[in-house]
């Protein structure tokens, strides 16, 4: 792994939080996450990533692209695309299972995992060459570490 990958900070602030909501903000996914200490802990995803459950995607970046059913033109601004829809059920899972993570890497190019039981994971892979930030987990007020480290 690279020295400059952020692995130990963003483990320590993931691994044993709940997980308690999917949304986005704009094109950016959000994760929210109650930290061992009941912190929020705020993944933000400004590259492709899913969400799989037993190796299925559940839901998808690319899923913005498209408009639910009859939602027209402004489905993006007005929160009614596929992934708008599939973030919905899926926080309605999650608010009743209140899934615990249990592990979490980081790789040297700055893939990123994060799964949680039942079999749920997070999958997070970077596609841009530049220094874009492509992800950052962060503590709302606090510490922020994400990758590129330099565009973070």
């Amino acid at each position: 792994m690279a020295a400059e990958t952020p692995a130990r900070p963003v483990t320590a602030l993931l691994e044993g939080a709940v997980v308690r909501s999917v949304g986005r903000a704009a094109d950016m996914g959000v994760i929210e996450f109650a930290g061992s200490a009941g912190e929020k802990v705020m993944v933000h995803v400004q590259c492709p990533f899913r969400i799989t459950h037993e190796g299925k995607t559940l839901l998808g970046s690319a899923d913005m692209r498209y408009a639910q059913k009859g939602a027209g033109a402004t489905a993006f601004d007005a929160f009614r695309t596929v992934y708008d829809a599939r973030a919905a059920t899926l926080e309605g899972v999650l608010g009743q299972l209140r899934p615990t993570v249990d592990a979490v890497t980081v790789g040297e190019a700055g893939e990123f995992t994060v799964t949680w039981a039942p079999a749920f994971r997070l999958a997070v892979f970077p596609d841009c060459s530049g220094a874009m930030e492509a992800w950052r987990v962060l503590v709302p007020g606090g510490a922020h570490h994400g990758f590129p480290p330099d565009a973070v």
